[in-house]
């Protein structure tokens, strides 16, 4: 089978020097091969899965629970305003 690596590279929008259009070709031809070899895997008694671990949710429950006051919170800060922490700005207007 013929690969048109221009119309791929167009379609990602890359520009690709001519060797490395033939490396291309050539690995993706080698992928499209090992595909080929895995289609003729008989799978016809295989269980689809997901995941092989059998693992599930893994992290704890969310649980409300009370936590620190806005005056407690800000307690160790050097710098609020208006019950906030003040930080420097990190966005500039545009000039």
């Amino acid at each position: 089978m013929k690969i048109n690596i221009s119309h791929i590279a167009k379609l990602a929008n890359l520009t690709l020097l001519p060797d490395e259009k033939l490396k291309l070709e050539k690995q993706l031809e080698e992928t499209l091969d090992y595909v080929e070899q895995l289609n003729q895997v008989d799978t016809k008694n295989i269980e689809p899965t997901s995941q092989v671990t059998g693992l599930e949710n893994i992290t704890r429950d969310d649980i409300a629970k009370p936590s620190l006051s806005q005056n407690e919170a800000l307690s160790n800060t050097k710098s609020k305003h208006n019950g906030f922490f003040k930080v420097k700005a990190i966005f500039k207007e545009n000039e």
